[in-house]
């Protein structure tokens, strides 16, 4: 969120260059929480709603309960 309000405080000056670091800053902040990045349908199968035994993940699961 101080990404965010960096951005507004930018708009508001109508400082360009500010408004050029703080969206900079607001991308990174959404890459570091994943909001931007690979996609399921660039190729990688779309697991959302998905029990974990259907998915190419069960194996690994199931050896959880092991440890």
């Amino acid at each position: 969120m101080q990404a965010r309000r960096a951005v507004r405080d930018a708009r508001m000056s109508d400082d360009g260059a500010a408004l050029k670091t703080a969206r900079e800053a607001v991308n990174a902040a959404k890459i570091a929480l994943g909001e931007r990045g690979p996609t399921w349908w660039d190729g990688d199968a779309d697991l959302n709603r998905k029990l974990v035994k259907n998915t190419t993940y069960a194996e690994w699961f199931d050896s959880l309960a092991d440890s």
